[in-house]
């Protein structure tokens, strides 16, 4: 018998698995996050869970220099200074 800590379980249906709702909040994961799986040398499993949260610039309270710009005429559509 092994003596392997079992935090919970799922079962492959149709090439998918479910991540248990006790996980997901552990983990804090969300719709949208990613999985990315490395298997180790032995045989074990890692996953790393990549939060992907929108409202990414919601703290952003905008430029607060002295120097007003023109968007359209002063950088390209990348955003760079236009020389």
């Amino acid at each position: 018998m092994s003596s392997e800590r079992v935090d919970s379980e799922s079962k492959v249906s149709w090439n998918q698995a479910d991540i248990p709702a006790r996980i997901r909040r552990e983990l804090d994961i969300d719709d949208g996050d990613t999985l990315r799986w490395h298997i180790n040398d032995d045989g074990t499993l890692r996953v790393r869970v990549v939060q992907q949260r929108s409202e990414t610039f919601s703290d952003f309270d905008g430029y607060g220099g002295e120097q007003a710009t023109d968007i359209q005429s002063q950088h390209d559509t990348w955003g760079v200074d236009i020389e």
